[in-house]
C-alpha cells in the first residue's frame, strides 16, 4: 500500500510514482488497484491537515 487516496487525482499521483505507464487506465484495472471500504471512485473522509 502506498497511502490513502482522497480523490482520483491522488490515486493517479500514487500510480505515477509507482511507475505505472497509464495511471488513468490502471485505476480501473482490478489487477492494479484494490478498492477498499467503498466502491471505485467513491471517496470518504478528508485528507489530514497540518
Amino acid at each position: 500500500m502506498l497511502g490513502f487516496a482522497y480523490s482520483d487525482h491522488d490515486l493517479v499521483v500514487f500510480l505515477e510514482h509507482a511507475g505505472v505507464d497509464d495511471p488513468d487506465r490502471a485505476m480501473d484495472d482490478p489487477a492494479s488497484v484494490e478498492w477498499r471500504g467503498n466502491q471505485a471512485h467513491a471517496y470518504k473522509g478528508k485528507p489530514p491537515t497540518g
